[in-house]
């Protein structure tokens, strides 16, 4: 069985590496973009509650205002009829009584005229909130279902670049030792799609920023094994020598 070469495998874990990268930030992006739709489409729901709320107004507004509306009727028909009897009262005091009932009843009529003439202007006025909010929401809801496509169409392009990167990975699989990639794989998903890392300069982890001691510098120079942060676990690689 040939050796395994470690410095041929990170070679190999960088290449994966820019795959796994790619497809994390992409997957991430799947996360994301539904949420940016699902925010439009909470503004525009909450658009359309007001509205329904407004027209629920109005529709109490105007049925308040019928039943002000009988009740002057009423009032006017008490009123015609008090005048109606007026002839047939014999006393002085009897007439006076029915006078003062018929002003009384002319009172709550001018009252409740007053009462509709407001309520007829709360109707303009809010029939008016009911255009307007009418056109929030339109607009609102134009949004919405464009971002909702866009995003659509943004996820399937997404989606057919995933299938394409993991193509490309499925095709080095073969090609890394499976102790090796193992141990990428573990780190991969703790580190957030991040698991090899080259040194910066200045000797510092390319991962966590933390200065290497230059004994793990001379053993990455070596390349005789797999080489790991010590803070953040990620495998370690010189770039200008991989």
């Amino acid at each position: 069985m040939p050796e395994i070469s470690v410095k041929d495998q990170i070679k190999k874990l960088i290449e994966i590496q820019k795959i796994d990268g790619e497809v994390y930030h992409l997957k991430e992006q799947l996360i994301l973009k539904p949420k940016e739709v699902e925010a439009l489409k909470e503004l525009f729901e909450s658009k359309k509650t007001k509205l329904h709320e407004l027209e629920g107004n109005l529709k109490n507004l105007s049925l308040d205002r019928k039943a002000k509306e009988l009740d002057l009727k009423t009032r006017e028909e008490q009123i015609a009829k008090s005048n109606a009897q007026l002839s047939a009262l014999k006393t002085n005091k009897e007439y006076s009584a029915k006078i003062s009932e018929i002003e009384n009843i002319k009172a709550d009529k001018s009252l409740l005229e007053e009462k509709i003439l407001l309520s007829m202007d709360d109707s303009d006025a809010l029939t008016e909130d009911i255009n307007k909010e009418k056109g929030n929401v339109a607009e609102e809801e134009k949004k919405y279902l464009s971002a909702k496509k866009q995003v659509e169409e943004d996820v399937k392009v997404i989606e057919d670049r995933i299938k394409v990167l993991e193509g490309q990975r499925n095709q080095l699989i073969p090609e890394i030792d499976p102790n090796y990639l193992n141990k990428y794989e573990k780190i991969l998903n703790n580190k957030q799609g991040i698991a090899i890392v080259p040194i910066l300069s200045g000797a510092s982890c390319g991962g966590c920023f933390i200065n290497l001691n230059p004994q793990m510098i001379n053993s990455l120079r070596m390349q005789e094994e797999m080489i790991c942060c010590e803070m953040c676990t990620r495998i370690l690689y010189l770039e200008e020598e991989n």
